[in-house]
């Protein structure tokens, strides 16, 4: 087994938690809406939301990838694999509600906790352009033009999906987001 073949085991178990997370959130507000009665409003916001965490939770999985060569098994290596992911699972985790019958406006939802989990993938991707201006092989790669306008994008959505107002604009932005990881995946 390689250093990153045991790394990437944790990696993976928490990455892979994480996308559990979205897709059961999106499961049980589908299914509370599908229930006869039901008061439950999926709206866009939350969806979009979900769907975002599920990019972002994938480019760090190609990130894993991209740095597979790079990774060394350490205490340390191990405890900030677990804190990353961790978050990341955070941030899953809060994207749909528990229970869509209590919180049955899921754009009120979107409100209440998009600052939490667009503020806790900022900071991961904060963490990760730091760590990878620490790696000679990777540090010239972030001020490559197109590389920079990508990140400067993705955080500038990030900021303004936190901080605007009103659910047209919010639905604009989290468009954008969705579509700027769509684009980069298809590039």
């Amino acid at each position: 087994m390689s250093e990153f073949e045991f790394i990437f085991a944790l990696f993976g178990l928490l990455l892979g938690l994480s996308i559990v997370e979205v897709l059961g959130g999106l499961a049980r507000v589908i299914e509370a809406r599908l229930n006869a009665g039901s008061m439950v409003r999926i709206g866009w916001l939350t969806p979009l939301l979900g769907v975002f965490v599920l990019l972002d939770l994938l480019s760090f999985w190609m990130a894993g990838w991209v740095t597979r060569s790079m990774i060394t098994v350490s205490g340390f290596s191990l405890m900030a694999v677990t804190c990353f992911t961790g978050a990341y699972y955070l941030a899953a985790r809060l994207a749909f509600p528990r229970d869509p019958d209590v919180m049955s406006d899921l754009d009120a939802h979107f409100f209440r906790v998009r600052r939490i989990v667009l503020g806790v993938l900022l900071i991961l991707l904060l963490c990760q352009l730091g760590w990878y201006a620490s790696l000679p092989k990777l540090a010239p790669l972030l001020v490559q033009p197109l590389s920079l306008t990508l990140t400067l994008v993705l955080a500038g959505l990030m900021i303004t999906a936190m901080l605007v107002r009103g659910e047209r604009v919010s639905r604009a932005v989290m468009l954008a987001l969705v579509a700027r990881y769509l684009v980069v995946y298809l590039l």
